[in-house]
């Protein structure tokens, strides 16, 4: 009786596939993150310095508080 093992992939296919596959989401983490940035400049560009110094907020900190990963 022959027996025929399953359970093997193909040498170099499945390496290739899951770098195909992990290159895909780290590209669309980095689309999705710099999208949350996009939106969060331009809600917080929209704000008067008044309403940013209430946050406790200048404008000049507005690039910095986009890119923070503590909104997400």
């Amino acid at each position: 009786m022959a027996a025929f093992d399953t359970t093997r992939t193909s040498y170099g296919v499945a390496s290739a596939a899951n770098r195909t596959v992990a290159f895909v989401a780290d590209l669309a983490i980095s689309v999705v993150a710099w999208n949350d940035a996009r939106i969060t400049r331009k809600a917080l560009s929209g704000l008067t310095n008044r309403e940013l110094a209430d946050i406790g907020l200048e404008r000049g900190d507005i690039d910095s508080v986009a890119r923070s990963n503590l909104i997400r």
